[in-house]
């Protein structure tokens, strides 16, 4: 009984979470249409660069997806890593430490509400640039393709959950690390152009951030007869390397969230300065 009770309580908190950024976060319209056409701008510019300089047509294709999949990277940067440090800032975080659940239902639960809403607006970047841009995609295989979604994903917002901590211990840099992480994580993960043109120790190197070979092994399955020759790595690979990283990045937050508890319940602060 204990048992179910827990995690009764657990997902009870995950759907309470979630369910403002599912159903809340529609309701402001506003928000909806700029998360839409904003990532719609950028995307234009870099279409018109590579026609301006006669890039091949699967390069507008590799925007378009890279557009599509940054919606994602800022969703975790600002709706992840930067949320229990606007929830210490607006006095809500004290409620977080003190509810009898679990701190990752909660953090799960703004995860899937955030990839919920989020997917919906890669949807539309995606769906619309095709349409302006006569972007064509070949699917071969659905199943390889879902899986390196779904597992890219996972890791993400796996990572989002281990920064979320992170920023919340080092206090009041928090804003400043979402901002220093914004641009310098759009280039070395290549949302715009395949990342092996960086080279491969570059390359190496930002596939610490899932979202680098997510879009690597996705372009790979999506443009076929073009990444032949600018992949990273083959797709199964970087499939099982994201599946390593999920489960690194959520064994990681867990430790993360339970540090930070120790400090709040134990020592009275919430960061390792005291702030």
């Amino acid at each position: 009984m204990r048992s179910r009770s827990a995690w009764t309580i657990f997902w009870r908190t995950v759907l309470g979470r979630a369910y403002p950024r599912i159903i809340g976060a529609q309701r402001e319209k506003s928000w909806v249409f700029f998360e839409i056409f904003l990532p719609l701008l950028q995307v234009t510019a870099y279409v018109y660069i590579y026609r301006a300089i006669e890039a091949p047509p699967e390069f507008i294709g590799f925007v378009v997806l890279g557009g599509a999949m940054s919606a994602y990277w800022l969703n975790v940067l600002w709706s992840m890593a930067s949320q229990l440090y606007w929830e210490k800032e607006t006095g809500n975080l004290e409620l977080y430490i003190v509810a009898p659940t679990s701190r990752m239902a909660i953090l799960l639960g703004m995860a899937l509400g955030g990839m919920f809403a989020t997917t919906l607006r890669a949807i539309a970047v995606i769906t619309i640039g095709m349409l302006l841009f006569h972007v064509s995609m070949t699917v071969r295989n659905v199943p390889v393709l879902l899986g390196v979604f779904l597992t890219t994903l996972v890791a993400l917002y796996g990572l989002g959950m281990l920064l979320s901590s992170l920023f919340l211990l080092f206090g009041r840099e928090a804003w400043h690390l979402s901002n220093l992480l914004q641009e310098p994580v759009s280039l070395v993960s290549g949302f715009y152009f395949p990342v092996r043109a960086l080279g491969q120790v570059v390359a190496a190197a930002a596939s610490i951030l899932p979202i680098t070979l997510g879009l690597d092994a996705m372009r790979q399955l999506l443009f076929p007869a073009m990444l032949g020759d600018l992949r990273f790595l083959p797709a199964e690979v970087e499939l099982g390397i994201l599946a390593g990283l999920a489960v690194l990045f959520l064994i990681l937050a867990r430790r993360a969230l339970a540090y930070f508890e120790t400090l709040a319940r134990r020592e009275g602060r919430l960061s390792i300065r005291g702030q």
